[in-house]
C-alpha cells in the first residue's frame, strides 16, 4: 500500500504542475487536467488513509498531507481565477517539505532520517 501512495503521490504533483501550466498558458484542456488531478487527490486521500495504523505522529502527518492538497487545489483555483497565490505556493512548500519529513522518518517510511 505504501507504494501506491507514494506512486499517487508522484503522479498528483506532476499533474499539479502540468495543469498550472496548462492554465497559465490558458490552454482550454486544463480543465479535464484538472479534473484528472482531483482524482488522483482522492486516490491519495484513501491510499493515505489506508496506511494509518497508529493515531499518534501519522494523523499530523495524515493532516499536514490534507494541508498540502489543499494548497495545491487553491493554487490552480487562484491561478484560474486570476488572484495571487504567493501564499498558497509558501503554504504548499512548507507543508509538502514538512509531510515528506515525517513520511520519510515514521516507521513504514524509509529509513533516512
Amino acid at each position: 500500500m505504501t507504494h501506491i501512495h507514494i506512486t499517487a503521490w508522484v503522479i498528483g504533483i506532476i499533474l499539479f504542475f502540468v495543469t498550472y501550466s496548462m492554465l497559465k498558458s490558458g490552454n482550454p484542456k486544463a480543465k479535464m487536467v484538472h479534473m484528472i488531478t482531483r482524482l488522483f487527490y482522492l486516490l491519495i486521500f484513501l491510499t493515505g488513509g489506508m496506511l494509518i495504523t497508529d493515531f499518534g505522529v501519522y494523523a499530523v502527518k495524515m493532516i499536514v498531507g490534507i494541508i498540502v492538497i489543499a494548497a495545491m487545489e487553491m493554487v490552480l483555483v487562484r491561478t484560474k481565477k486570476g488572484k495571487g497565490t504567493s501564499a498558497m505556493w509558501i503554504l504548499f512548500i512548507v507543508a509538502f517539505i514538512f509531510v515528506l519529513y515525517l513520511g520519510l522518518s515514521l516507521p513504514q517510511g524509509m529509513d533516512f532520517f
